[in-house]
């Protein structure tokens, strides 16, 4: 598995937003730190997921940057990015591993240690575990956890715990005192005046 950065920028496809260019900004800043995520909406076409996912990539080549697909692995293979993640309601782990073969980047979410350890034995390399906090940017999501459950997940495992949900630069250093690795971002990045700022905000927090 390719070094993992410590932010992951998820794609914001809701209207308004603009993630090919919050991806610029972030790349600028962050280079091969960055893991950069790309997850459109459901109702989005395989072929518009493509489209944006390999155009992602292209951005993501000069900076080493990590290049993930979320949710679609036939995406992810189709375009050559590094790997995917898939959640609850996508492929089961061990299915997603045999989609992607041995080599390809792996994540799967967790919220509690069993769930965290069953996917790690299943083949996933990384866990995405939240929410951690409130958050608008998907619907449907279970109540936050937060850092006491991300507490409980980094204790029982022991690959890189990336925590999501309602993320901010304030909240970095509790979710990191609790034993994430890294965080994932989605409406902190996409909503921000100056992304490439908030970015470089992000990275101090996280490597301090």
């Amino acid at each position: 598995m390719p070094s993992l950065g410590r932010l992951h920028l998820v794609t914001d496809t809701r209207p308004g937003r603009d993630p090919l260019a919050v991806v610029r900004a972030a790349l600028a800043v962050a280079d091969s730190e960055l893991v950069v995520q790309v997850r459109v909406a459901d109702e989005a076409t395989d072929r518009e997921a493509y489209d944006l996912a390999a155009r992602i990539l292209g951005l993501c080549t000069p900076y080493r940057a990590t290049c993930l697909v979320n949710d679609r692995l036939h995406v992810a293979l189709a375009v050559g990015a590094a790997g995917g993640h898939v959640g609850a309601d996508d492929l089961p782990v061990p299915a997603a591993r045999r989609v992607l073969g041995p080599d390809g980047v792996l994540g799967a979410t967790a919220r509690e240690p069993v769930a965290a350890r069953a996917a790690i034995a299943a083949g996933a390399d990384y866990l995405g575990v939240g929410p951690c906090h409130h958050t608008a940017t998907k619907d449907g999501l279970p109540d936050p956890i937060g850092p006491a459950g991300v507490r409980a997940v980094a204790d029982a495992v022991d690959v890189p715990v990336i925590a999501i949900g309602g993320v901010t630069v304030a909240t970095v250093p509790a979710l990191r005192a609790a034993g994430a690795y890294g965080v994932a971002v989605v409406g902190a990045l996409s909503d921000a005046a100056d992304p490439g700022r908030t970015t470089a905000d992000f990275l101090r927090e996280l490597t301090c």
